[in-house]
């Protein structure tokens, strides 16, 4: 598959998934040996100030990093959840939301794709900014858990 139509597929698994994501109009700009790119525009997302809104902020920041896991692993049955997260919002956004998750380094990387690939579940942190106007707007730090779906009961 090539890079177009791997971004592509992330994007419709997105939509389909996660229907937040559709309502937002999140698409998925880039993925690279360096890095992820989500991006929003400020339509659907804004406050009663014009401004970006901070839920969908924080949205896209988490969507980030479990978009960037995804695609990493390759197994589109395992399950990627949040479980700790800290934000800093150091300015408002008043345009497109361009959500940049930076990639770990590649020991970390490949320490978390073995530990799933043996144990069926890995951990990893993640760092992802929002940037707007060539500055830094929200800084994101997130764990991220991934397990094989057999790891996980069925929802009542």
């Amino acid at each position: 598959m090539d890079p177009e139509q791997r971004l592509r597929e992330t994007e419709r698994f997105l939509h389909e998934q996660i229907p937040l994501t559709r309502a937002m109009e999140v698409r998925v700009e880039n993925f690279d040996d360096l890095q992820l790119i989500l991006t929003a525009p400020l339509g659907p997302n804004h406050n009663h100030l014009g401004t970006a809104f901070g839920g969908s902020l924080a949205a896209l920041l988490v969507l980030a990093g479990y978009s960037l896991l995804w695609l990493e692993l390759g197994d589109r049955e395992a399950h990627v959840v949040i479980s700790e997260s800290r934000m800093k919002f150091r300015r408002p956004v008043r345009g497109t939301i361009r959500a940049v998750c930076l990639r770990p380094e590649p020991d970390v990387l490949a320490a978390f794709q073995a530990s799933f690939a043996t144990r069926g579940k890995a951990r990893i942190n993640l760092r992802v900014v929002i940037e707007h106007e060539g500055e830094i707007a929200v800084e994101f730090e997130g764990t991220y858990v991934a397990r094989r779906s057999s790891h996980f009961a069925p929802a009542l």
